[in-house]
């Protein structure tokens, strides 16, 4: 007995129902025809992940209705099909729960239909909802109860939309309601290592069933979140026995054929990546989908000389290719000449346009215009400030005037301690490495030297660029460890305070200096007011400035 199964791993859009209902008739064809019998698309792929608080639109949830019909009739004709749906749907309220205001009467379930030939002949619902990181979905969803196992070819298959295996019980209640083998939906964001704990906690589950898991997973950019794709398979002692393709849209077809008590599992393996490749597919990949699904016609950014725009810049190409690519350098009078010389080198590299657009006059006008209210005293950041502002000025004329939305190019170590300038170098509509840390940002720029993934045929950042000390170049000589700790240091005490909540106290402990995270610590405090300014970036931790830090900007609390 054979079972030929795909996993649709597709790049859907939030709210376009009628498009990603045709991608699904479309793969369903395209699977039928190599002898699929079960098809599953990733979790709620009907209306895209996550649609947030459209789902408590009912006119949305129409919409989903009618594209749900529209998968059914577009594969009505596909004998012997079977396509496994995410979408809303509506639970009605029992006779209690009418009575009871307290309740609302509308409610939805995350679901999963089960289409054959035209006709939904099951239903499963979601039954543990994540509500942590990310995650929202007790906002919107109520949890279901019942196990839900199909039958195909022969094969009793037990469905479970993501969450659900990550906890014991509706896998051990799928298996005692007959289920032969696992196939799990899913919308799981990316974040560094997150590959990795998805196989192992996937092994649990089957060490605990004792059953094989097809893991069926979402690939594509959403806002600030990411999908990998990378769906995979496990046989029932636990081994990989199959893994698609990450970051990128792929039919992953699995086969399960019976041997005895058991089962022959037939897939094709990609490898695993080094976690400098899979942070910069997630770059690449998020800044796509955000122009791509938001219709921008390309990028600017101010090119400075310095790391961190050099590697939005790679990103930005590598992700829209180099005619979509606008760069500008905006020289001050503190700039260095080899600023000017890398900047115009990495420019040339790469192919994109380039200009100059000197900012020595608008600062001296910015100047003059203050002198009465500044009259006696020092200059100071302000002033540095004024630089910035005025480039984030140019840069948003130039996006207004030509359509193109602004990388900024800020990364997690400045965004934590308010390094950057509210209305200058935070100005813009995306922020690529928002979430990236400072050795990391280093760590990437040498990977994308030694690797071409996308074919631009050149080493794209100057090595100079990468080994000199970082600036911001607002004042005479300035260096970023001027005002702040090294970053190795830096970097290991916002890890280890902000994404892992470890006490000041603790971190201490662990051998760094009390000075340095007492400063670290009060910077990432007062803070915060910058922060909820930022444009919207890519997450590739998992825990970024955003949907997973939720601090209040008015609080007398001390850590």
């Amino acid at each position: 007995m054979t079972l030929s199964i795909c996993v649709a791993q597709l790049n859907f859009v939030v709210g376009d129902m009628a498009g990603n209902a045709r991608k699904i008739v479309e793969a369903a064809i395209q699977a039928h025809a190599r002898g699929v019998r079960l098809l599953l698309t990733p979790e709620l792929a009907l209306c895209g992940y996550a649609a947030e608080d459209l789902f408590l639109r009912p006119a949305f949830i129409d919409a989903c209705d009618d594209a749900l019909k529209a998968v059914a009739t577009g594969t009505a004709h596909l004998k012997g099909l079977h396509i496994v749906v995410g979408h809303p749907l509506r639970a009605h309220p029992n006779a209690a729960e009418r009575r009871d205001r307290s309740v609302a009467v509308a409610r939805l379930y995350n679901a999963a239909s089960v289409l054959s030939e035209g006709h939904v002949t099951h239903t499963y619902a979601k039954r543990e909802l994540p509500n942590y990181q990310v995650f929202d979905e007790r906002r919107y969803f109520v949890p279901g109860d019942q196990p839900c196992v199909i039958e195909v070819e022969g094969v009793r298959v037990g469905l479970l939309i993501c969450e659900d295996a990550w906890f014991d019980a509706p896998a051990a209640d799928a298996k005692a309601a007959g289920a032969e083998l696992l196939a799990v939906i899913n919308a799981s964001p990316f974040h560094a290592g997150k590959g990795g704990e998805r196989e192992a906690t996937m092994r649990e589950r089957v060490s605990a069933t004792g059953l094989p898991l097809l893991y069926a997973h979402l690939v594509g950019g959403q806002d600030e979140i990411v999908f990998e794709g990378r769906s995979f398979v496990l046989a029932a002692d636990g081994t990989l026995a199959g893994r698609a393709v990450s970051f990128e849209e792929t039919l992953f077809d699995v086969v399960f054929t019976r041997q005895g008590k058991g089962w022959q599992i037939d897939a094709d393996t990609d490898r695993a990546h080094s976690p400098e490749a899979d942070l910069w597919h997630a770059l690449v990949l998020g800044v796509r989908d955000y122009l791509g699904k938001n219709g921008f016609p390309g990028a600017i950014l101010g090119l400075s000389g310095g790391i961190d725009s050099a590697l939005v810049l790679a990103i930005a190409v590598d992700a829209l290719g180099k005619d979509r690519v606008r760069t500008v350098m905006m020289p001050s009078p503190y700039t260095a000449d080899i600023s000017w010389i890398d900047a115009r080198d990495m420019a040339t590299r790469l192919g994109v346009r380039y200009d100059e657009i000197a900012i020595a006059p608008q600062f001296e006008a910015f100047k003059a215009s203050l002198a009465g209210e500044f009259a006696g005293l020092p200059e100071d950041t302000t002033e540095e400030n004024l630089q910035a502002r005025i480039r984030g000025t140019l840069l948003m004329a130039l996006s207004n005037k030509f359509g193109s939305i602004v990388l900024t190019t800020g990364n997690k170590s400045e965004m934590a301690t308010g390094y950057c300038t509210l209305y200058g170098d935070m100005a813009g509509g995306f922020a690529v490495i928002k979430d990236v840390a400072k050795t990391m940002v280093f760590k990437l720029a040498r990977w994308r030297n030694a690797h071409d993934p996308y074919g631009t045929g050149t080493n794209p950042i100057p090595e100079r660029i990468i080994t000199r000390p970082p600036s911001a170049e607002l004042r005479p000589d300035q260096k970023d460890q001027d005002s702040l700790p090294e970053y190795a240091v830096l970097d290991a005490i916002i890890e280890r305070y902000m994404e892992n909540d470890q006490s000041p106290e603790s971190i201490v402990a662990a051998g760094f200096e009390r000075t340095d995270v007492d400063k670290v610590v009060r910077l990432i405090r007062i803070n915060e007011y910058k922060r909820r300014q930022a444009p919207v970036g890519i997450r590739v931790t998992h825990r970024s400035f955003g949907k997973d830090w939720r601090y209040p900007i008015t609080s007398r609390y001390r850590a």
